[in-house]
């Protein structure tokens, strides 16, 4: 027994106390019982040093005395009250007594002074981020980040393209019946989206019915996030970070290739499509198959990506003021996610597909947006690619990182990825060179009838891109390059003749409201 408490003292989970020092201090009593409920709870052992684990056991008396001061501190001393049970263990020379302190469901709690104190280890400390207190909140339910008012911002701030396609995902059967679906969906308005999703509903009215608006006319977090045009604007964290790092070293000052931060600007459906470019353009393929025009595929499972990806973005602590950071080294792809596991989880649970989302509500409709199920599954999906991959939940730094094993062959660069990067503007990723890197020659004695080509990452790009109907202007702005009829046919005809693009209306090529789209594969 005496065994057991010791570790579970180094380990922070028993703190101990000598009756005769420290038993008629309620307040030190109190901070412990607080530090306890506010963390994944714990014990606390009257008769035993804290550091030592030097029994100083208990009298008949004192074990009395201990007894009804505990009961008192926890309902009087602590706010919150907590309940907790108490126990006696027979030692040498008397009895120990253990309070044993559940994980609270009411946090924060604090003591009769209003101070918050966490677990640290074996010791304890006051809180003080306002971001903390408010992690707490969300853990134990009391407080909702996604669903708190953004100061100032309105409908004007939304971008009505996103809002279509979410409200043309949500109600696609509703929609279908009305005849809005293909072309007739694309040239309607969002208005006349609304109007027949439910009559005399506007865009606004919609909002405010999905409790995207909130009952005093403020948007959500969750709208901000979900539609908002220059989301940073109001919340300048909400973003990610991307850096492919030279070597294995997070301190190292070459770089290959980054994001710039206004490219990065946006809702979480840019961020997610700038981050999967992100990782195309920066990973190495690798060739499926024998044939030399056999398709290739990135050394790390897109669909591993896509899922680690949108749980990045998704499941992120919303209290914490940090960005999602994601790098890459020529050994691996680290993925990190500001906030610990929420509500107690574990790796282990999470490997097992056990899910309990922190963001409740913009988890139930991103889904509308981003591609995931929306059951939770993602990360056992992602697993069953099999990839060398690691997990770890970091407490003290409030951040959750997956880490992806590159294989030996992506150690060294090869003649692609030198070419990628000389001469390079990484900022935009624009690659020039003698030899036309972007076609790469691909059409060369091929029958794109029936066989696919081989794309390029800028191509690669380009078709996921267009997993939404995109305009020609569109698409050619994505890339960097002009409107011009060269361009047209380098990166957008010559995808629609190797079916990877289709147009929205082929029966006519030249329509002003032409789109293409991307074909998927059955």
């Amino acid at each position: 027994m005496m065994d057991d408490i010791l570790k579970q003292i180094k380990a922070g989970e028993v703190s101990g106390m000598q009756f005769k020092e420290r038993i008629l201090d309620k307040y030190d009593i109190a901070c412990e019982l607080v530090a306890f409920s506010n963390s994944h709870g714990g014990k606390l052992v009257v008769g035993i040093k804290d550091k030592t684990g030097e029994t100083n056991a208990l009298s008949y008396s004192e074990v009395q005395e201990t007894t009804n001061l505990l009961s008192d501190i926890a309902s009087e001393n602590v706010v919150p009250s907590i309940l907790i049970k108490i126990d006696t263990v027979e030692v040498e020379d008397g009895n120990l007594v253990i309070a044993t302190v559940k994980e609270g469901v009411n946090k924060p709690y604090h003591d009769n002074k209003g101070i918050v104190w966490v677990k640290n280890g074996a010791d304890k400390r006051k809180v003080f981020d306002n971001a903390e207190l408010a992690e707490m909140m969300t853990d134990c339910g009391s407080f909702a980040p996604d669903e708190a008012g953004v100061r100032d911002a309105t409908v004007n701030d939304l971008d009505a393209t996103t809002i279509k396609q979410f409200l043309g995902n949500r109600f696609e059967r509703v929609l279908e019946k009305k005849g809005l679906i293909g072309d007739a969906f694309n040239e309607a308005s969002l208005d006349m989206i609304c109007s027949a999703i439910a009559k005399g509903h506007d865009c606004e009215k919609i909002l405010r019915n999905l409790r995207f608006i909130r009952p005093d006319g403020t948007l959500t977090v969750a709208a901000m996030l979900l539609f908002g045009k220059y989301t940073q604007r109001w919340m300048p964290m909400m973003t990610a970070k991307c850096i492919c790092f030279a070597g294995n070293s997070v301190g190292s000052k070459v770089f290959r290739d980054k994001v710039n931060d206004a490219d990065m600007e946006g809702n979480l459906l840019h961020q997610y499509d700038t981050i999967m470019d992100f990782f195309t353009r920066n990973l190495h393929n690798v060739q499926v198959g024998n044939e030399f025009n056999s398709m290739g595929k990135l050394e790390i499972p897109y669909t591993s990506l896509v899922e680690f990806t949108v749980n990045s973005l998704v499941h992120r602590s919303l209290n914490m003021k940090a960005p999602v950071r994601i790098f890459i080294f020529d050994n691996r792809v680290e993925i990190h996610s500001p906030g610990a596991l929420p509500n107690g989880l574990t790796i282990d649970d999470i490997k097992a597909g056990t899910s309990m989302p922190r963001n409740m509500f913009l988890f139930n409709n991103a889904i509308y947006l981003l591609p995931y199920t929306g059951v939770g599954s993602g990360i056992t999906r992602a697993l069953d690619e099999d990839i060398n991959v690691t997990f770890m939940n970091n407490d003290k730094a409030q951040e959750f990182v997956i880490t992806v094993w590159r294989g030996e062959s992506n150690q060294v660069e090869d003649l692609d990825t030198r070419l990628r990067h000389s001469d390079t503007d990484l900022d935009t990723g624009l690659r020039h060179s003698n030899t036309d890197l972007d076609t790469g020659l691909r059409h060369s004695d091929t029958d794109l009838d029936t066989k696919r080509v081989t794309l390029t990452n800028k191509e690669k790009d380009i078709v996921n891109f267009c997993s939404v109907p995109r305009t020609t202007k569109e698409i050619l702005d994505r890339i960097g390059v002009s409107m011009h009829s060269k361009n047209r046919e380098r990166y957008i005809t010559s995808l629609v003749a190797a079916g990877y693009l289709q147009m929205t209306n082929p029966d006519n090529p030249t329509a002003s409201n032409q789109k293409y789209k991307k074909v998927t594969t059955k």
